[in-house]
């Protein structure tokens, strides 16, 4: 009975001889502290838009609200009939406002009588897409022609973004790669592997258009500017230093 009992008790001191020596090895790593280095690099890519996003419409005033409408309908028929021969896709067009307003009297001073309704407006807006942006001074001057009284604005865009995306995205890379090498080199340290890359979000920057009319005359088309689109990445990446 003595010998099994004096080998239980070794084998009992094998394994806490053995937990003692993996404490140390579990602290050590523990209190090591990791070596990296992070960077932030951006990127962009720049292109001309190839599509036009265009608020139009129409905003007619009369004695009574009927009359406003019947107007402003008559006149959108003819917006609708011009932009189907613009060659503008019905699902490029998209009614984005439309409302009916009393048009009060002028407010006087030292009158405290309730100011009178001497008309009603209704304004129908639309937003029109032109794929083919050659033809985008030309569906402007017809919108005009045609009754359209109010132009709210002109936006360029790019219908494809993605390639553009792309190529932001590598030269972002390449901006924080660039970076990373310059802070070790300073450093007197050198790069390890990559632990991690993160994209921290893009941007889309429109062009500003330009717009100019001519109120005297519409011969011509309307002649628009629209500059370039540019797309802005960027990204975080963190080294581990050797």
């Amino acid at each position: 009975m003595i010998a099994p009992i004096q080998n239980r008790k070794l084998s009992h001191a094998a394994a806490l001889c053995a937990f003692a020596l993996f404490l140390p090895t579990t602290a050590s790593a523990q209190e090591a502290p990791h070596r990296t280095i992070v960077v932030g690099g951006t990127g962009e890519a720049s292109a001309v838009p190839d599509q036009a996003q265009v608020s139009a419409g129409v905003v007619t005033q009369a004695a009574t609200a009927e009359a406003a409408l019947e107007a402003n309908n008559d006149a959108m028929e003819q917006v609708f009939e011009t932009l189907e021969n613009a060659g503008i896709e019905e699902h490029n067009i998209r009614t984005s406002n439309f409302s009916v307003s009393p048009q009060y009297e002028s407010f006087r001073d030292n009158d405290s009588n309730p100011r009178r309704i001497v008309a009603y407006q209704v304004s129908n807006q639309l937003t029109i897409i032109v794929e083919d942006i050659d033809e985008l001074g030309g569906t402007l001057d017809a919108l005009v022609r045609s009754g359209a009284n109010q132009l709210n604005g002109i936006s360029f865009s790019i219908s494809d973004p993605k390639p553009l995306e792309e190529e932001a995205r590598r030269a972002a890379v390449q901006d924080a790669i660039a970076k990373a090498q310059t802070l070790a080199d300073a450093a007197g340290v050198t790069l390890g592997p990559i632990i991690s890359i993160q994209e921290g979000g893009g941007g889309y920057q429109p062009p500003m258009p330009v717009m100019a009319m001519h109120a005297e005359s519409f011969d011509s088309s309307v002649p628009v500017a629209r500059g370039e689109s540019t797309i802005a990445i960027g990204v975080s990446i963190t080294y581990a230093i050797q």
